[in-house]
């Protein structure tokens, strides 16, 4: 019998480029509980001991609010996302009219 486990993103991500990808991909989703769990895979792939650290919060705070069924804070979200090294960019949705 062959044994499998699940997959967990945050054993490939592995380069700034990969991260990026999988982030787009998440965010493209319009799914923000798929978006949480995302950061949460990049964050435990750098490490959530120090991502914590150096987004100001306790790992234990930083796990609850990446775990995808919680909702965190904007600003909790934006910390993460420094920490990681990752700035958010806007652009025009493709079709997306202005009124």
């Amino acid at each position: 019998m062959v044994k499998t486990r699940p997959f967990d993103a945050a054993e490939v991500l592995d380069s700034p480029e990969m991260i990026a990808a999988w982030l787009t991909e998440a965010f493209g989703s319009d799914d923000p509980a798929l978006m949480t769990r995302a950061i949460g895979a990049v964050a435990r792939s750098q490490g959530m001991a120090a991502v914590a650290g150096k987004a100001g919060l306790s790992r234990e705070n930083l796990y609850r609010a990446l775990g995808g069924d919680a909702r965190p804070e904007f600003g909790t979200v934006i910390k993460v996302l420094h920490a990681l090294g990752i700035d958010l960019i806007a652009k025009p949705r493709t079709g997306a009219q202005v009124s």
